[in-house]
């Protein structure tokens, strides 16, 4: 009895095993010309292409692809594999200013523990009334009288949508508050990594924006970019990292930003000419499966005019990661950079990395105990997310 549990128990497991492995495969795939599909799969699974195939105006190919496991069809797939796309490979340093949808919650005081709203939630509005600014919660307060307010709030841990009722209490300046502590927006510098011609749209820093108190990713309802000023460069040194400080008060419009996720910012770039651009030439993105390991080359610029092209070397390629933006680990190699910043500093996310003739990838993280080494994001994945 107790080896026909064990049995029982063991295929259950296996059971499990496929089931996982089904959902987890993703409903739409969306690939670059000449990128293979990579799906993980287990023994006796196999994926299996369907006859017809879609093309679009845009030159977008779709076709259906069917998972099979022991000849099974268990699941379909939304293939999108995209047209060969032309970029402008930039590197600029740029402003960005950043205006989060609703107020971020950055704090809770003691006498509020009986509140549901956590740090890191954003509120979107009171008493059904939208929020925009900190300001627009004090208008609400004052009027309140301490009467009950519902707040409606963005639970970050659940990315779920929330209520939660406070009672207003009085500080020592007899106004009233939340027993919150919250904030609005975000700004600071980074790079433009490239833009495509025949839409005007953008991406940059190959990271998102997160809250530096709640270490949690903005959910942004607007943004502008704007010129930059290079104030300081502060060279990397061992354990401290280096910076690039910019001044966007007198900053020039540049564009909009969209949206913001972990990959990076994506916009719309509305004045080009602001951008100073000495030279407009368009390369190819290349796939994933065109990196090789070896010598490539970075844009970026350190006085906020001039955009210089620096040696570096992809040291490793991760050709499945889709999940974070360390696709690459890339070492600085140029004597010039190196002897500027001491390798890759803060405001240099975004920098575009160039292999051959095509854009690859793009900056994104720097190690704090070696700042000649760092992390770079795939290209393909950001086309996609301007794509999506």
């Amino acid at each position: 009895m107790k080896y026909k549990l064990m049995i029982l128990i063991f295929f259950l497991c296996v059971f499990l095993m496929y089931i996982c492995c089904i959902d987890n495969i993703q409903n739409t795939i969306v690939l670059m010309k000449n990128e293979k599909m990579n799906i993980r799969t287990l023994y006796g699974m196999k994926i299996e292409d369907e006859e017809y195939i879609k093309t679009s105006s845009s030159g977008s190919v779709y076709k259906k692809v069917k998972v099979k496991a022991f000849n099974v069809p268990v699941k379909e797939i939304s293939v999108k594999t995209l047209p060969e796309i032309e970029v402008v490979p930039l590197g600029n340093l740029v402003g960005l200013k950043i205006y989060t949808k609703g107020v971020l919650v950055v704090g809770v005081e003691d006498r509020s523990n009986n509140i549901q709203i956590k740090e890191g939630d954003t509120i979107i509005s009171i008493n059904e009334k939208n929020v925009e600014s900190i300001g627009d919660v004090k208008k609400i307060l004052k009027k309140s009288q301490g009467k009950n307010l519902k707040i409606k709030y963005l639970n970050s841990s659940k990315n779920k949508i929330m209520t939660s009722n406070i009672f207003p209490t009085k500080n020592e300046n007899d106004e009233f508050e939340l027993g919150l502590w919250i904030k609005e927006g975000a700004s600071g510098v980074g790079s433009m990594s490239f833009y495509i011609p025949d839409t005007m749209e953008f991406a940059a820093l190959g990271h998102g924006i997160y809250d530096k108190d709640t270490d949690t990713l903005l959910i942004i309802e607007k943004g502008e970019v704007v010129t930059s000023k290079v104030l300081k460069i502060s060279k990397a040194d061992r354990m401290t990292p280096g910076e690039i400080r910019g001044s966007i008060e007198k900053g020039k419009d540049i564009g909009k930003i969209k949206s913001n996720s972990e990959f990076g910012i994506y916009g719309t770039i509305n004045n080009l000419k602001n951008l100073g651009l000495k030279s407009k030439r368009t390369i190819k993105v290349a796939s994933r499966n065109e990196i090789v390991e070896g010598d490539a080359y970075i844009y970026c610029s350190l006085d906020g005019k001039n955009v210089e092209e620096y040696k570096i070397k992809i040291n490793d390629i991760d050709i499945n990661n889709d999940i974070n933006n360390r696709s690459m680990k890339i070492e600085v190699t140029d004597e010039k950079l190196l002897d500027k910043t001491g390798g890759i500093i803060c405001g240099m996310s975004g920098s575009p990395i160039i292999q051959n003739g095509k854009l690859i990838g793009v900056v994104t993280n720097v190690l704090v105990n070696n700042s000649k080494i760092g992390y770079a994001v795939f290209a393909d994945i950001m086309i996609k997310e301007m794509i999506n």
